[in-house]
């Protein structure tokens, strides 16, 4: 029997213990022994719940026990969460998380941690939800140099973009029922914003590229911006706007971005709708791989987590190889990276000759109904020079293009 304690009985710690409850047989198969769930730490109490039998509220209870062999970390947020995984290493006890905010921070040092001690330190769960991607990047694609990682792995923006798109939505109000249905926090940010994006492509680019990119250091932009009107010009080319988290290998340099973006049908993530999340990933060999599935939610980001609690059970005392230095991977400046852009602006005299002085040929964009602006695609230009050019326009929003 391998004896586990649970740190958090939120929504994803109590997916875990259900997981481990309704699957526990076939989980003793793979697993070779028995998981039991020996401790669940929270501050809160449970009336009622079966937990409560297990439920302790001192880290140190856990800590001292030399019976729990893997400790899974479901609370979120970098601290305490830092504090007890790296003390559970320090005892000699595996992780496994579902924390991107601790992985994304701290990912190297507690890889490195584990290594020197024959342990393990595993977080299927902190990108993609129940997406295995994780696994994949570090075991199934080793004989590929990755190129490049493109996601939507935010479901909560895909949500909104999607109802804006299918249902005429303005954004306001499709982020209410993104927050009525659960999907969104109350303050939203986190996700509208794009940093919760942000931390999971800097996770995944860390993995790809074996070194340490800070999400600090990725450019961030958010879907908040997006109006009925964007969505309109996009329906009017066949297109659709997905929040994008990428990280690019080009002449050796890699440059990694969260914004929205033009796609049009032939890109392999055009028809990731709704909550769902997509992963695109392009290797030197193997050329295009995608991974698809829900990218939240208790249950499958809760299979993700017991699907590592497994792994770190068929492997105690050995170290499962995670390629990813500490040592820092300097990304290139964004502002020297190129794309064509999608630019909206107020209709004024000459506006097209102003606009042409400004790009040159440009591709004009038409929606009959929208009469008081001036749409185009430009070439492809730097976003330095882009935003150079743009000061000379009342620029209602700018969008990139990927076709």
């Amino acid at each position: 029997m391998i004896n586990i304690a649970v740190l958090g009985y939120g929504t994803i710690g109590s997916g875990v213990v259900e997981v481990l409850n309704t699957n526990g047989e076939s989980i003793k198969k793979r697993a070779g022994e028995k998981i039991n769930i020996k401790y669940v730490l929270d501050l809160r109490e449970f009336p009622g719940d079966p937990i409560m039998e297990k439920l302790v509220h001192d880290i140190d209870i856990i800590l001292n026990d030399p019976e729990v062999q893997i400790v899974v970390e479901v609370m979120g947020g970098v601290e305490p969460a830092y504090t007890f995984v790296k003390e559970s290493l320090l005892r000699g006890k595996s992780v496994c998380t579902s924390n991107k905010e601790l992985v994304a921070k701290h990912g190297a040092q507690l890889l490195d941690m584990a290594k020197e001690r024959g342990l393990n330190f595993l977080f299927e769960a902190s990108v993609g939800g129940g997406i295995p991607i994780i696994r994949p990047l570090n075991q199934s694609l080793t004989a590929d140099e990755i190129v490049e990682i493109t996601g939507i792995l935010n479901g909560t923006t895909n949500y909104i973009l999607s109802k804006m798109s299918d249902e005429g939505l303005d954004f306001n109000t499709a982020l209410k029922y993104a927050q009525e249905k659960g999907y969104a926090e109350r303050n939203p940010a986190a996700d509208i914003e794009g940093y919760d994006a942000c931390r999971k492509i800097a996770i995944l680019s860390s993995l790809a590229f074996g070194m340490q990119v800070d999400f600090e250091d990725i450019y961030t932009e958010g879907i908040s911006k997006i109006t009925y009107n964007d969505i309109c010009y996009a329906k009017s080319m066949g297109a659709r706007i997905k929040l994008f988290a990428s990280s690019i290998k080009e002449d050796n340099k890699v440059y990694a971005m969260v914004a929205p973006v033009l796609i049009k049908a032939n890109h392999p993530l055009y028809s990731v709708n709704d909550v769902f999340n997509g992963i695109f990933v392009r290797g030197n060999v193997i050329g295009d791989v995608m991974f698809y599935g829900s990218g939240a939610g208790k249950l499958p980001t809760a299979s993700a987590v017991v699907a590592d609690i497994v792994d770190a059970a068929k492997h105690l005392e050995k170290n499962i190889w995670t390629i990813w230095s500490s040592k820092k991977l300097e990304l290139t400046d964004v502002n020297k990276v190129k794309h064509r852009f999608f630019v909206r602006v107020v209709k004024q005299e000459n506006i097209k000759d102003l606009v042409q002085q400004l790009f040159g040929e440009v591709e004009e964009v038409i929606v009959d109904t929208i009469l008081d602006e001036y749409a185009f695609i430009t070439s492809m230009q730097s976003e330095e020079q882009f935003n150079q050019k743009k000061e000379n326009l009342q620029v209602l929003n700018a969008i990139r293009v990927r076709f």
